[in-house]
């Protein structure tokens, strides 16, 4: 079976002020992807695909893609502003792709089967991707996945951030997701924006962007974008999020997804002060395994 590693990594760390996706954090120089990637392999994906921007390829062929050439096939999916259905143009002041859930569609065309979803610039353990990978191994369609992490276990301490909040029934299936922004810790607890501020007790499970799907996905986000288009695409800001896509399709019942959890802590780079815990940590992950 083709498992396929999907790598988001289109976004150039606008906040972070550069390409994090590079970043040297490892103890002999590894960036954070070296880590999914092999996590991955070792848990049986055979495959990856970066979604990148079309100006960025030379750069990741020749610093990321070459890694890994060898050990699984490596593919590359371009997300840009256009092309877009319809024949429709991107509004005037536009100047990002239009969201992760975009990212993933622009993938359609070098994914054949299962695969996961990951960002290029966060840690998350190995344990996730052994989950993911046995539960793609026999799902069928419209039966996905993901994998959560408690919220205060995903806080940065250098400034907010933004999560999806995520319900589950009785059976560990997702309700929704909820996505929250301007999330901090404070004196009062932890918080997120809202009017007046939403407090959040940090054992929240959270969505990190980690995800398994089948390939009838793809159909569902291209419907979901069309109509995204139609009620949003003159917004120069409006993203099409992939949380806020698959929270549609649970209501809907078009899909179940599971809520899997890892045992691993999750840690990336959102600004460039969380660098050093970022080495730390994976200096002390290196030291167990010796």
């Amino acid at each position: 079976m083709e498992l396929t590693l999907v790598v988001l990594a289109a976004g150039m760390g606008s906040r972070y002020g550069g390409l994090k996706q590079l970043e040297p954090v490892g103890p002999s120089g590894e960036i954070i992807l070296d880590y999914s990637v092999s996590d991955a392999i070792k848990a049986g994906f055979n495959k990856v695909v970066f979604v990148i921007r079309r100006g960025m390829l030379e750069l990741f062929q020749d610093v990321v893609g070459s890694r890994y050439e060898g050990l699984m096939a490596v593919e590359y999916a371009f997300q840009e502003l256009e092309p877009l259905p319809g024949g429709r143009v991107s509004p005037p002041g536009r100047e990002k792709p239009w969201g992760t859930g975009h990212a993933v569609l622009a993938s359609r065309s070098v994914v054949r089967g299962p695969f996961a979803v990951i960002n290029a610039d966060d840690y998350y353990g190995p344990s996730g991707f052994i989950e993911l990978a046995a539960f793609l191994q026999s799902a069928t369609s419209s039966q996905y996945a993901m994998v959560g992490y408690r919220l205060d276990q995903t806080l940065s301490d250098n400034g907010s951030v933004s999560r999806g909040i995520c319900r589950t029934d009785n059976h560990g299936y997702l309700i929704d997701i909820t996505e929250r922004t301007a999330i901090s810790r404070t004196a009062g607890g932890i918080m997120a924006e809202g009017t007046p501020p939403i407090q959040l007790d940090g054992s929240e499970p959270t969505s990190m962007n980690f995800w398994g799907f089948m390939p009838d996905l793809f159909d569902h986000l291209e419907r979901l974008f069309d109509e995204f288009l139609e009620e949003r695409g003159n917004h120069p800001k409006a993203e099409f999020y992939l949380p806020a896509a698959v929270s549609s399709l649970i209501g809907t019942g078009d899909a179940k997804v599971r809520l899997l959890s890892s045992s691993d802590p999750w840690f990336g780079l959102t600004y460039p002060e969380d660098r050093p815990m970022v080495v730390e940590a994976l200096a002390a992950i290196a030291g167990k395994k010796d």
